[in-house]
């Protein structure tokens, strides 16, 4: 049905670099294929995986010429023959379960697998159901499905003020547990207690353990989130309470780290990596998330928080606002 294609802008890179690689250029999208669906895409979610992806540094390489993005939210323009769970006009957004060598978002019209295509809760915008999935997704992978937080139990977020962050507080919150936020500039400190934050840490003028076992009563934390690592990562760690929970989700610091032995060796907790893909690549988790996040959302306790706005051509502009590390949530891209 090549006569059905439609020709649209999408970001394309021939090579990996910095964000100046990224090009706006015609596309030709197909017809969706029997259990595909074709988006007029709305808007955009722009995440760090897809700068990492840009830089060659992600578990996947680019296959040059190379198309991007994990998140998207628009209206369902046409759909293959053998799909049923949406119809053409459909407001939906994408759940990031793909490889990116087979689909992307980034582009006026997208085709995306059908099982990836969602109706969401109508009191988001464009722009929210665009920066839905990926931070939540893997927040609630974290503190719901492994970290099992119960009410009343600690959380400490390192790099809160990120759109992962920040949903971690919006989560916590949400099922009864207590925020610490961690950032290390004073002037976010009273937007992420405006977020929700039960409480703020500011790592450039205080220290973590000692803030935290204050704020715990010496219990400490019962997990931590931590997509930085670098030279706090020791303090923090010291933080953790016994038979604690350490999440490692990124490396944004390249400084080295050092390890706590002793408090590690005291206060036995599990340390450990995590990717999203543990609930985006198990369907009966990620089911279970998709109805907790949708159900959060329809009562108003979960929202993405919105940043910055761009527009497609300004996508080199996004990327570089995303690598400074200014932004207080999701950085967005319109259509």
């Amino acid at each position: 049905m090549s006569d059905l294609s439609k020709m649209s802008k999408t970001v394309v890179f021939h090579e990996a670099g910095t964000p100046e690689v990224l090009k706006v250029e015609q596309v030709k999208v197909s017809y969706p294929g029997p259990q595909e669906v074709r988006i007029q895409v709305k808007s955009i979610g722009i995440n760090r995986a897809d700068a990492m992806y840009r830089q060659g540094m992600y578990i996947e390489n680019p296959i040059f010429p190379a198309q991007l993005g994990y998140e998207a939210a628009g209206i369902v323009e046409a759909v293959g023959s053998e799909v049923s769970n949406v119809s053409v006009g459909d407001v939906v957004n994408v759940i990031p379960g793909f490889s990116l060598h087979n689909y992307t978002s980034y582009g006026e019209y997208i085709l995306m697998p059908a099982y990836a295509v969602h109706q969401y809760p109508a009191n988001l915008s464009f722009d929210e159901a665009a920066s839905l999935w990926t931070s939540y997704s893997t927040m609630y992978g974290m503190i719901i499905n492994s970290g099992k937080l119960k009410s009343g139990e600690f959380v400490v977020i390192n790099a809160a003020s990120s759109s992962a962050g920040l949903a971690a507080i919006q989560i916590t919150n949400y099922v009864g547990g207590i925020s610490i936020a961690l950032t290390t500039s004073a002037k976010k400190k009273e937007a992420l207690l405006k977020a929700g934050a039960s409480h703020v840490i500011v790592t450039s003028e205080e220290d973590i353990a000692a803030s935290v076992l204050k704020i715990t009563n010496n219990v400490g934390a019962h997990i931590i989130l931590d997509p930085v690592v670098g030279a706090k990562f020791s303090n923090l760690l010291s933080s953790v309470a016994e038979n604690g929970k350490v999440f490692v989700y990124g490396a944004l610091s390249h400084e080295p780290a050092s390890f706590p032995a002793f408090d590690v060796l005291m206060k036995t907790p599990t340390i450990r990596g995590y990717s999203a893909i543990e609930v985006l690549g198990n369907m009966e988790v990620l089911m279970q998330a998709i109805v907790f996040i949708d159900k959060g959302v329809a009562e108003g306790k979960l929202k993405p928080i919105i940043d910055k706005a761009f527009n497609l051509d300004e996508i080199v502009a996004s990327h570089n606002y995303l690598e400074s590390n200014q932004q207080f949530g999701k950085i967005v891209v319109n259509i």
